[in-house]
């Protein structure tokens, strides 16, 4: 019989969660293919016990070149996690549909083409395990993350999906919500935010929820946040065990959010948001000029 594959091949290794994952994993005996668009930012991980690769998700090639290297060296991907992701803030009416679209290629068909390129060695085999990193969004939506929420909306019906398909051939399938992570995830989001080509009426609540998300991480919400270490300790869970689950749950922040959300009514919830949450504020309409009187 075939040796199963131990290979684990996680994208988006540059920094935070995706950085602890590669090293834990690795720490654990898992043959750790880390990566990341540019090489040199994870070049580093290899003192750590794994072996990098460059990978831009968004690239057809490149995702199949990574993939081919590591089936090349191992037989087949035996574990896959998606992590690679990125995030923008704003109202619906302000975001650039570009940007909306880049976190789809990114978020979604980045980890579809992924999971797809994967699956049938992992067929041949009969084991995988392939672990996406979702988010507490994907289920609870939050004023002005709706065009991120959308994306991690569609990793949840992916997932759920695949792990019906994919589990006669042996291959498991899970979905982690972090919750509220301290990285500099939601940082960087923040600080990209247009705040030059946007309606007036928008700027308060674009900028209110830009100091909501920089708060996270040091206002008393940051009590409700989990590390990245915590996130990677759960993705070792659903690699290792015999029956993962399909969801994992992290931070404090995601077990209360996501319960909330289960038990409410939709305008109980709505009310919940606005107690939280920033509103628009529309500005008052202007009076309209009175009709200059006709000449006798």
């Amino acid at each position: 019989m075939t040796a199963i594959s131990r290979a684990v091949l996680v994208t988006g290794c540059s920094t935070g969660i995706g950085r602890e994952i590669a090293t834990m994993l690795a720490s654990r005996g898992w043959k750790v293919y880390a990566t990341a668009r540019r090489l040199e930012s994870i070049a580093d991980l290899e003192k750590a016990g794994c072996r990098t690769l460059a990978l831009d998700v968004t690239d057809e090639e490149s995702s199949r070149a990574a993939v081919d290297a590591v089936v090349a060296a191992e037989g087949a991907v035996g574990v896959l996690v998606n992590n690679a992701g990125v995030n923008e803030l704003g109202a619906t009416e302000t975001l650039p549909v570009d940007q909306v679209r880049r976190m789809f290629e990114t978020n979604v068909f980045g980890a579809l083409r992924l999971t797809q390129l994967v699956l049938p060695g992992m067929r041949a085999q009969r084991w995988g395990r392939i672990v996406t990193i979702g988010s507490m969004n994907g289920r609870w939506i939050m004023p002005g993350i709706g065009a991120y929420a959308a994306t991690k909306h569609a990793l949840e019906a992916f997932t759920d999906a695949l792990r019906y398909e994919a589990r006669p051939f042996g291959i498991e399938v899970s979905l982690i919500a972090p919750g509220m992570v301290t990285t500099r995830f939601g940082h960087a989001a923040a600080e990209r935010r247009d705040t030059e080509h946007v309606d007036p009426e928008w700027d308060d609540f674009n900028e209110r929820v830009a100091e909501l998300t920089l708060a996270w991480d040091h206002g008393p919400q940051a009590r409700l946040a989990c590390t990245p270490a915590d996130v990677a300790e759960r993705v070792a869970r659903a690699v290792e065990a015999k029956h993962p689950r399909a969801r994992y749950r992290v931070a404090p922040s995601a077990t209360l959010m996501l319960g909330l959300r289960r038990m409410l009514s939709e305008r109980a919830f709505e009310r919940v948001l606005r107690m939280q949450f920033p509103s628009p504020k529309p500005r008052p309409k202007p009076k309209p000029k009175p009709e200059p009187k006709a000449s006798a």
